[in-house]
């Protein structure tokens, strides 16, 4: 890490891909992300792989952020060292916090959210893991963060993807009123881009949950065969 950074770090999560450590750089509270080495692949594919990813996820962020979506500032990118800084956002994810929030200031979160995820999809971005635990309650307002699977896409696939496991996340965690914060989502998203791309991301969340129906059900009927 930089000989400019001051403090005690702090491991914040260590997981199989990255690990996501609180430290000081620049005299700023920042987080440092370190893609993992993959023992069981050639070192120096490893290398190119990470270093690859690393760039990509520097470079989605940036371009978010000047589509209009609210996200951590790179503040420094090392690709051949698997590594990112970026600022660190004070708050706490919705994951947490919205059990204890009323209905319109949940429901005005996720619209800001939908509004996010509508200017990064027209700026041709999809998050990838779009869940509430990835969503951070900042003072200045809601950040998006862990853009370690996003993407530069046109797809409309890969747009449905994200509202999908929106959707999935919410009914997973927030059960209570799943439907209605989706909706806030949606019209968020609607409000920036347009009525007509909202009912094609919808109708590609539909396609989506029908195929998963689908491949449940033939799951099921193979099971019960080999009972």
């Amino acid at each position: 890490m930089s000989s400019s950074s001051r403090g005690s770090p702090k491991v914040v999560a260590l997981g199989a891909e990255a690990a996501i450590v609180r430290y000081e750089f620049l005299g700023m509270p920042s987080i440092f992300k370190v893609r993992l080495p993959k023992p069981y692949r050639d070192p120096e594919l490893d290398r190119e792989v990470r270093s690859r990813r690393t760039l990509q996820e520097a470079r989605v962020m940036r371009a978010a952020r000047e589509a209009g979506a609210r996200v951590p500032r790179v503040l420094l990118v090392l690709p051949r060292r698997a590594l990112i800084v970026m600022e660190y956002v004070s708050g706490e994810r919705f994951k947490e916090a919205e059990p204890r929030m009323g209905d319109k200031e949940a429901c005005e979160v996720m619209m800001v959210i939908g509004e996010y995820v509508a200017r990064m999809h027209l700026a041709g971005i999809v998050h990838g893991d779009l869940t509430t635990s990835n969503i951070i309650l900042a003072d200045e307002g809601p950040y998006l963060v862990d853009f370690g699977l996003a993407k530069f896409s046109n797809d409309p696939e890969d747009r449905g993807v994200d509202a999908h496991l929106m959707l999935r996340a919410l009914e997973s965690t927030h059960y209570a009123r799943a439907s209605k914060l989706f909706e806030c989502f949606m019209s968020g998203y609607s409000s920036v881009a347009g009525e007509e791309r909202a009912r094609e991301v919808m109708d590609k969340v539909r396609e989506i949950r029908m195929r998963g129906r689908y491949i449940e059900e033939r799951r099921r009927k193979a099971g019960g065969r080999h009972e």
